[in-house]
Order: structure tokens, then C-alpha cells, then sequence
């Protein structure tokens, strides 16, 4: 980004924080020992998620936790179960996708907290680690998964599965972990972050579903970790998380950089990003490390994905 004058700097605010009875510091977890080894993990929220009616869903990824937070922040466990969730999708049907890493895609029914598995395999074979989920207008699903992989082994993979055919088809698979990805507004482009490359890959979507000609749409500054879930706004603008550097970074359709959204907590691992659809240009932000949600309204409403359109 240094080809760039510097964004501007705005600051996050805090929405809302996991209540303390929720945390469980001396628990532990397979993912804390290969993610976070040696620390206490009181929790490690991800996938903001918003329902019809504004709820919000989260997703906690060791303890194999997901919670709804009203409008008024107030939080409430919907289900616990054994596996390790980490991106969240809503489907028009009011059914919520999971990106377990632990499992492979999973489906939550949010009204009775059952999780049932959708895809767990490809061909026998497990999967990395599943990462992040999102539809295309025609409710095929989207997925990345990243696993253990990066710039040592770029062999991370995105996926797309079509839930009437049940057709998996590998769209790439040479990614240094594979992360958030987000269509634009005419669903012609696939961004994937890569936060071990540090960066946001772009995938044209052909009409025959192929993908070619995969660019760097944009490079962030380095630190410790990466680009991680990201958001679209109706005029083409990308909101990607920055997971090392406690901000949300976003940027022009041209991959122009446009702003910097601060912690404005101290919290490093900013994650993921979604658009609130009873306030079409607020977000919601993830702060992991804390757990803490936090917020921010833009001056662009953002694009309405698959499970809310009409």
C-alpha cells in the first residue's frame, strides 16, 4: 500500500463483549494447542452472522461454541457441540452453514441449536481444515480450506459445492491459507484473503463456473498475521479484516486503499466482518483475542448476500 497516499484513520467502537460467565479461560481444546499453543483461550469468537431479524450469530471457535446477540447486545448460547466452527453463512431457508474446521461443512438449526453435516469429505478424503463460507445469488456455497497451510505450503484450496446437485468442483488449490472471500456486486470476481501471503486474491468467475487470469487485488502491510474475513459494499468497496493488526482495512473496486478502521480496545486479531441488514451501512467487527464485538457505520450500504435478498 505505500504506492498509495495514506487512508485515513477512523476508529471502531465497542458493541458489545462476551459475558464473563461465558468464558472459560482454563478450558482446553485440540485447535487452542495447534492455533494458540501454551495460552489461555477464554474464547476466540468469529463469523458474524445476521439473521432476517438482525439478530446477530457468532461463532467460537475452540469450545465449539455458537452464540446470538440481540440488537440490545445481549447474548445467549445456541448450541455447543463437538467441533470447531469458524465461518458462519446464512441460507435463504433461515438455515445457518458452518465452516468447521474440525469436521467440514456443517449446517445449524437455529432454532432447536442441532448441527448436522453437510459435506465432510472430498472423495473419502478429509478436508485441511475448513475456514470460511459464503453463496453466490444461486445459493451454491462457496468455501475455503486452509488448514495448516501457507507460504511453506501453498496448497490451501476454495471450493464450490452446489446443495441440489451435490457437485464439488476445486476452484483453486495452490492458496498460502485460504481465508474470508466475498463475491463483488455482479458476482464476476471471487476476492479471497490469503493471510499468510498477506494479501487478496482475485478470481474472475467465468459464466461457465470456471475460474482464470487470478490476480492480487490488493497486498497489505505485513505484521504477524493477515488478511482474514472481508465484506462488499453495493458500490464494489472491500472491508478485509487485518487479524494481526487489530484493524479493518478498505479499499476502492481498483484496490485503492480508502480507510483504516482502528480497535479502538488495544485487541490485535480483528477477524471477520458483516453488514448489519437493519442498518444497511453499519458492520460488525469480531475482535478474537478479546471477545468483544465491535461496530462502525460507513457511507456506503453493503451488498446484500444470498440468505437476506428477497
Amino acid at each position: 500500500m505505500s504506492l498509495y497516499p495514506p487512508p485515513e484513520i477512523r476508529e471502531l467502537e465497542v458493541f458489545t463483549r462476551l459475558p464473563d460467565h461465558f468464558a472459560d479461560p482454563e478450558r482446553t481444546s485440540g485447535w487452542i494447542d495447534a492455533n494458540k499453543p501454551g495460552q489461555r483461550v477464554p474464547s476466540f469468537l468469529e463469523g458474524p452472522c445476521f439473521n432476517r431479524d438482525g439478530e446477530l450469530f457468532v461463532a467460537d471457535i475452540p469450545h465449539g461454541r455458537i452464540f446470538r446477540i440481540d440488537r440490545g447486545g445481549k447474548w445467549e448460547l445456541v448450541t455447543e457441540y463437538d467441533g470447531w466452527p469458524n465461518g458462519l453463512a446464512l441460507h435463504r431457508d433461515g438455515r445457518i452453514f458452518i465452516a468447521d474446521y474440525k469436521n467440514g461443512v456443517m449446517v445449524l438449526d437455529p432454532q432447536s441449536g442441532r448441527v448436522s453435516p453437510v459435506l465432510t469429505s472430498i472423495r473419502s478424503e478429509g478436508f485441511k481444515g475448513v475456514n470460511d463460507l459464503t453463496f453466490d445469488r444461486d445459493g451454491r456455497l462457496y468455501f475455503t480450506d486452509q488448514g495448516q497451510t501457507g507460504m511453506h505450503d501453498p496448497t490451501g484450496r476454495v471450493y464450490r459445492y452446489d446443495l441440489k446437485t451435490e457437485r464439488l468442483d476445486v476452484l483453486l488449490d495452490n492458496c498460502p491459507s485460504p481465508n474470508g472471500l466475498v463475491f463483488n456486486p455482479e458476482e464476476t470476481a471471487l476476492y479471497v484473503a490469503m493471510t499468510r501471503g498477506n494479501a487478496v486474491w482475485r478470481a474472475p468467475i467465468h459464466p461457465n463456473g470456471s475460474t482464470s487470469k487470478v490476480g492480487v487485488f490488493t497486498q497489505l502491510a505485513g505484521g504477524v498475521s493477515g488478511a482474514d474475513g472481508m465484506a462488499m459494499d453495493q458500490a464494489g468497496n472491500l472491508a478485509v479484516c487485518d487479524a494481526g493488526n487489530g484493524c479493518v482495512w478498505t479499499f476502492s473496486k481498483w484496490g485503492e486503499p480508502n480507510l483504516r478502521l482502528a480497535s479502538p480496545t488495544g485487541g490485535r486479531t480483528t477477524t471477520n466482518i458483516a453488514f448489519d441488514p437493519m442498518d444497511a451501512k453499519r458492520v460488525v467487527v469480531t475482535e478474537s483475542d478479546t471477545g468483544v464485538i465491535l461496530t462502525y457505520t460507513l457511507d456506503t450500504s453493503g451488498l446484500v448476500v444470498f440468505g437476506l435478498r428477497p
